[in-house]
C-alpha cells in the first residue's frame, strides 16, 4: 500500500540533528499515517499527518505535549516533532508498540482471548493512567476502544493517539468518538474535559468487561438505520442505561444482545452498583460521575475476587452478596456449571483477596496511596515443600510480620518465611491487620 512517505525516506527531528529513516507503514487513521522508523539503531514510530490535518493548531498542540512530557509510561506519548526537507507537512515521533499488545477491537470481535483477571488488571491500569493524565490538567478527548492496546496475558495497557490531548475544557481539538462521548459533548453543549473523560472511561470499562455498549439495548435494536440522527438520540438527547433499575425500556434483546445479558449476570453486585451509578446519576450530572480513584479500587477489588473452578479451571468471581443471598452457596461455574468451591481468602480492611495457588499481594493492598504496581509483590501463596496439602503465604517484603494463629502461639514471620493458611489466623502486615479465612 502506497503512503505519503516511502521506505528509505528520512525525516528530521525539528529540535536536533537526528534523522529517522522510514522502514514501512504500520497503519493509518483519520488524521494521518503511522510508520515504523529507525534512528541510531533503535526502532520508533512516526505519525505523519495528512495535509488537511497538518495545521498550525495541531503543531502547537504537539509542541506543548512534547514540552510537558508524558504523565505515565502507559501513554505512547509524542517525543519529537519531525519534518522532511522539500516536502510540506510534519509529523511526530513516539514509542513503538510492543508486539505483545493487541487492539481492544480484536478483543471485542473475539479475535483475541484473555481472562477476567487480565481485564480487571487492564481496568486498574486505565483508571490509573487517566488519573495521572487529569492530574496534569489535561483531558484525553477521545477515550474509546480504538485507542487502547492490551496485553491479553498480563492486562497491561498502552494508550495511543495522544496527539489530541489538551487542556481540560479547551475548545481546540477533536470532540471524540460519538459512542463514547458524554451526552453533553454529543449535543455540542460543552467541549471535552476531564469530567467528560470520566463518562467515556466508564463506557470503555463497561464495554471491555461486558463486550457490549452500556446504552445499546432495545432502543438500538429497533433502529433500522443507525445514522447520525439515531446516534445523537441514543448517545446524546435520550440516553438510557440498559440496566437502569428505574426504567426497563432499554433492556438488552435476547438473541441479539446476549453478551450484555450473560456477562452482567457473571459480575459481582458491587460492580453492578458502580456501573449503575455511572450511567444513571453520572449520565447527566458531571459532579456525580465515578472518579478514576473509585474505578481503580473497584477494578482492583474485582481482580482480587477472581478464583478458579476446581472442575474446569476457568476463572470465576467471588460475590459475597450473592453467597449471602443463597445461604452460603457459592453457586456454579459459568463455564462448566459445576459447583464452585471457594478457596482460602484474606480479609484486608474492608476488602477480600482470594488466596488462589497463584495469588500475590501488592503494596496497594495495604496502602493504595503507593499506587498500583503489579510488578512488585509483597507476598505470594506457596505450597509446603514437604507437605503438598499445606499452603502458606510467603513474606516477600523487607519487613517482619506478626502472625496470631487462632489456636496457637503468636509467631514472627521474617522476610522469606511463610505463615500457614489456617482459618482465623490474623497477620499484621505493614501496620494493617489481615485475617485468613478458609
Amino acid at each position: 500500500m502506497d503512503g505519503i512517505l516511502a521506505p528509505g525516506d528520512k525525516v528530521r527531528d525539528d529540535g536536533s540533528s537526528e534523522q529517522y529513516e522510514i522502514e514501512n507503514m504500520l497503519g493509518f487513521g483519520g488524521q494521518g499515517e503511522v510508520y515504523r522508523a529507525r534512528v541510531s539503531g533503535r526502532a520508533v514510530a512516526v505519525k505523519w499527518y495528512f495535509p488537511e490535518s497538518a495545521t498550525d493548531e495541531q503543531r502547537s498542540i504537539l509542541a506543548n505535549l512534547i514540552k510537558s512530557g508524558s504523565p505515565d509510561k502507559r501513554f505512547l506519548w509524542p517525543t519529537s516533532l519531525v519534518s522532511m526537507p522539500g516536502r510540506p507537512g510534519f509529523g511526530y515521533v513516539m514509542g513503538l508498540r510492543d508486539g505483545r499488545y493487541g487492539n481492544i477491537s480484536d478483543l471485542l470481535s473475539r479475535k483475541m482471548n484473555t481472562t477476567f483477571r487480565a481485564l480487571a488488571t487492564a481496568g486498574v491500569h486505565l483508571a490509573d493512567g487517566f488519573y495521572r493524565l487529569h492530574a496534569f490538567g489535561l483531558c484525553y478527548r477521545d477515550i474509546s476502544h480504538n485507542n487502547v492496546f492490551l496485553d491479553p496475558h498480563s492486562g497491561e495497557v498502552l494508550i495511543c493517539d495522544n496527539d489530541n490531548v489538551g487542556p481540560s475544557d479547551s475548545p481546540i481539538g477533536i470532540g471524540g468518538t460519538m459512542r463514547y462521548m458524554a451526552p453533553e459533548v454529543v449535543l455540542g453543549h460543552t467541549a471535552p474535559s476531564a469530567h467528560t473523560d470520566l463518562f467515556s472511561l466508564a463506557v470503555l470499562l463497561f464495554t471491555i468487561l461486558m463486550n457490549h455498549h452500556p446504552l445499546e439495548g432495545r432502543r438500538e435494536a429497533d433502529i433500522h438505520c443507525f445514522d447520525e440522527t439515531a446516534m445523537r438520540k441514543i448517545y446524546g438527547s435520550d440516553p438510557l442505561f440498559i440496566w437502569d433499575p428505574g426504567d426497563t425500556g432499554n433492556r438488552p434483546e435476547p438473541g441479539y444482545q446476549d453478551n450484555a445479558i450473560i456477562f452482567w449476570d457473571i459480575y459481582p453486585e458491587f460492580l453492578k452498583i458502580i456501573f449503575t451509578e455511572a450511567f444513571t446519576k453520572g449520565m447527566t450530572s458531571t459532579g456525580e460521575r465515578v472518579t478514576e480513584g473509585r474505578w481503580r479500587r473497584a477494578m482492583s477489588r474485582l481482580r482480587d475476587a477472581i478464583f478458579y473452578c476446581v472442575g474446569c479451571g476457568e476463572q470465576n468471581i467471588y460475590d459475597m452478596d450473592r453467597i449471602r443471598a443463597h445461604n452460603g452457596d457459592a453457586g456454579r461455574c459459568w463455564s462448566c456449571h459445576g459447583p464452585l468451591q471457594v478457596p482460602p481468602r484474606m480479609r484486608i480492611g474492608k476488602g477480600i483477596v482470594m488466596l488462589n495457588h497463584d495469588a500475590r499481594l501488592f503494596h496497594h493492598h495495604i496502602d493504595d496511596s503507593k499506587g498500583y504496581d503489579f510488578s512488585a509483590s509483597m507476598a505470594e501463596v506457596v505450597q509446603h515443600p514437604n507437605r503438598p496439602m499445606v499452603w502458606g503465604l510467603k513474606n516477600l517484603s523487607t519487613e517482619h510480620w506478626a502472625a496470631f494463629p487462632k489456636d496457637s502461639t503468636p509467631q514472627q514471620v521474617n522476610p522469606g518465611q511463610s505463615v500457614t493458611l489456617t482459618s482465623g489466623t490474623r497477620v499484621h502486615i505493614g501496620g494493617t491487620e489481615c485475617e485468613i479465612r478458609v
